[in-house]
């Protein structure tokens, strides 16, 4: 029977639906919500299989998700997630990490042709080199486009690489037509995360993707700069004593070795810093050599 709310009839279907999303909700720890605007049906069934068991995917009307959440304990108002409640979404629910979620699906984005009026997501570039299309009336498409092209035998060449369309300009018919002509799939597809709701914390989509090999240096960058930290200040940690110790027995070493003081693990250092020393007023002395009439050379070492 259909249920009642607040007086009037709901249809069965749906109150099906706001449980079962409600549920998946309750058993699930991460929460994306995604807009589905402009997403072709065959890419979300796509995406839907290759994500496989790792996430629950459901199409839903904002009004009934914002239902079901209530039903699963979270208030849209409170936690601010009312605000992604608009258009056409689908809900993701799964145990995953809401930032490898994330990535995941960044990584099934795919391409497709630009149709006429969509809007240019990045630049587009036509390549120099044989279009394979033959001379006749898309000679004109090319001219008006300021594509630079030349015939060579029955086929038109375009002479350069040609920037088309800026970020954020209109696609004409006919360079939609063209791109299709050329085969150029360039319209980038792929499911856009509105929002997650992970462990309590709202995250806006913006900040779930990540850089990992950016991070992985900073992530390095951080350990090398707790060691000498740790170093300089004799923490004491097992790994961070071992390297003081070290630090401290090659300070100490050439402290000895400058100040010339004698024991069987500085003899061998003071001779070679001797010798060393050696050469260099050698090699000072040789310029000045000449003029006092002298021959300055390097006597051979005794085998």
């Amino acid at each position: 029977m259909p249920a009642l709310v607040k007086g009037r009839e709901v249809p069965e279907w749906k109150v099906k639906i706001v449980r079962e999303i409600a549920e998946h909700i309750r058993n699930h720890k991460s929460i994306l919500i995604a807009d589905l605007t402009g997403f072709p049906t065959s890419k979300f069934q796509e995406l839907r299989k290759k994500l496989g068991g790792r996430a629950v995917i459901r199409v839903v009307k904002p009004r009934l998700l914002g239902i079901a959440l209530r039903e699963a304990g979270i208030d849209p108002e409170k936690t601010g997630l009312t605000q992604y409640l608009t258009g056409q979404i689908a809900v993701l629910m799964s145990n995953m990490n809401s930032f490898e979620l994330s990535n995941l699906i960044e990584k099934y984005k795919s391409y497709t042709y630009y149709k006429p009026g969509d809007t240019a997501s990045s630049e587009i570039v036509i390549p120099e080199g044989d279009t394979g299309i033959p001379p006749g009336p898309m000679l004109s498409v090319f001219g008006r486009l300021k594509i630079p092209t030349k015939v060579v035998g029955n086929s038109i060449q375009i002479s350069k690489d040609t920037s088309v369309a800026k970020p954020g300009d209109k696609i004409s018919p006919e360079l939609a037509s063209l791109l299709q002509k050329l085969d150029l799939p360039l319209k980038e597809v792929r499911l856009r995360i509105k929002v997650a709701y992970d462990g309590g914390v709202v995250i806006p989509g913006d900040k779930l993707l990540l850089n990992i090999d950016e991070y992985t240096e900073m992530l390095k960058k951080a350990v090398l700069d707790y060691l000498k930290i740790g170093v300089e200040i004799a923490l004491p940690e097992p790994e961070i004593l071992r390297l003081t110790l070290a630090k401290a027995h090659r300070e100490a070493l050439s402290l000895a070795v400058e100040a010339a003081f004698i024991t069987p693990d500085t003899i061998g250092e003071i001779i070679k810093a001797a010798h060393s020393k050696a050469l260099a007023l050698a090699a000072e002395v040789s310029g000045k050599a000449p003029e006092l009439g002298l021959t300055v050379g390097v006597a051979q070492q005794p085998q």
